[in-house]
């Protein structure tokens, strides 16, 4: 039997000194009944929660997990890093050193900056965009997730229309209607937002089109606009390189993040020349920015990246966990899919448009020792085995039967009135 009497009593503390008891994506208000808000301990594919439950994690830290939980020569970077120095008054050599693997390692890229979070790196290429010309308007996908802050969060408690003023939104995937929302920026349209792929929540994920990158590269340039492509959550899981590399497409700009350190706190913007000079224009910093020891965890994650076939790792695993999944929905008669990456699945049943079978699946391989998400595309790490995967196929096997056995009585998530919520507001 699972336990859970730690978590409850953090739970019942936190809510009375934090808003909500918890908030943001690693929230667990939207996640089914049972699920651990509070976690120990974290080795390779491994999490342990509060009250000594483990889970095969393919949340991955809803991402920055990519070589598996405090890899050791990750580890070893790290301390040897803090023996010397951390956050002090400037930065220290391994700041330069990642700039220039990164530098080398991205085929569009003249030049790199340093940052914490994902929505640092988009607000960042936000920012040089419309410092290049003095343009205002940006192209953005109808809900595509680019950062939390005024200009992109899914829930706009607190955002003026103002600060969404100059955004112009079009429907990814569709070429025609990016050159509509060009043609509606006019002689204004500063730059172009594009993902590696659809990833919506709650939602199946969607390849990219070469028709459709090819577009968005054409109408940046039509407009002497800059290209963003926004890498933050996929970056390093579909290429060694930017991910549109492999559609032949280079942005001027993207933004890397989540990977880059293993788990250690460190984002990056990748630029070209054609926005350097509007880089140093821009004013952005943070107390923690220039930290050494993340920027050493990042150029020792990217050595096992250039050296190793992680990547092909991450593909073979991710294929085996998909085929076996949806062999198992066909076996019993359900209507499981995956789409989007293999390195980055999500997992939706047809027909369910309340969630309730995805919630009692998941909340069912949960009970068995696996961490999987009903609404949020999932995460392979180059930590997972073929091992973990039969473990897996095993809990979701049996989670699977649960749900055909008891279908008839599943009710909807007790989350569904806040899950449609932030739907209609995203």
């Amino acid at each position: 039997m699972r336990r859970n009497t730690k978590d409850a009593e953090l739970r019942e503390r936190a809510a009375q000194v934090i808003p909500g008891g918890m908030y943001g994506h690693m929230s667990t208000a939207m996640m089914p009944e049972g699920y651990p808000q509070y976690f120990a301990q974290a080795e390779g594919t491994r999490i342990t929660d509060v009250d000594g439950n483990v889970y095969i994690d393919f949340m991955c830290a809803y991402g920055p997990n990519l070589l598996g939980y405090r890899h050791p020569d990750v580890m070893a970077a790290v301390q040897r890093q803090q023996a010397l120095s951390d956050t002090v008054t400037g930065p220290g050599e391994p700041m330069v050193q990642l700039a220039e693997a990164m530098v080398d390692m991205v085929s569009h890229a003249d030049w790199a900056m340093f940052c914490k979070n994902g929505g640092d790196a988009t607000t960042m290429a936000l920012m040089i965009a419309r410092a290049r010309q003095g343009k205002r308007k940006v192209l953005v996908a109808h809900k595509a997730y680019h950062g939390a802050v005024p200009w992109n969060t899914p829930r706009p408690g607190g955002v003026l229309p103002e600060d969404r003023a100059h955004l112009i939104y079009y429907d990814y995937n569709d070429p025609q209607a990016l050159e509509d929302a060009a043609k509606q920026a006019g002689d204004d349209l500063a730059g172009i937002f594009a993902a590696p792929f659809r990833h919506d929540t709650f939602a199946d994920q969607e390849l990219p089109d070469a028709e459709y990158a090819r577009a968005a590269r054409a109408v940046a340039d039509q407009h002497d606009a800059l290209l963003i492509v926004d890498d933050v959550r996929a970056g390093l899981r579909i290429a060694r390189d930017c991910s549109w590399e492999t559609l032949g497409v280079r942005p001027d700009l993207s933004a890397w993040g989540k990977v880059l350190g293993n788990g250690q706190p460190i984002s990056a913007l990748m630029g070209n020349d054609k926005a350097r000079e509007a880089a140093q224009k821009i004013f952005v910093t943070g107390s923690f920015w220039y930290s050494a020891v993340p920027m050493a965890a990042a150029v020792e994650t990217l050595r096992i990246v250039r050296e190793t076939d992680y990547l092909e790792h991450l593909q073979r695993i991710g294929t085996m966990f998909r085929e076996g999944l949806l062999e198992q929905g066909r076996t019993l008669g359900l209507p499981i899919k995956s789409t989007g990456p293999a390195t980055m699945p999500m997992v939706l049943f047809d027909d369910d448009p309340d969630f309730r079978f995805g919630y009692a699946f998941c909340q069912a391989a949960m009970e068995r020792g696996v961490y999987l998400s009903p609404y949020h595309n999932m995460f392979i790490n180059a930590a997972m085995t073929e091992d973990d995967i039969r473990r897996t196929l095993d809990a979701t096997g049996a989670a699977l039967e649960h749900v055909k056995k008891n279908r008839a009585s599943i009710e909807p998530p007790a989350a569904l009135a806040k899950m449609a919520a932030l739907v209609a507001e995203h």
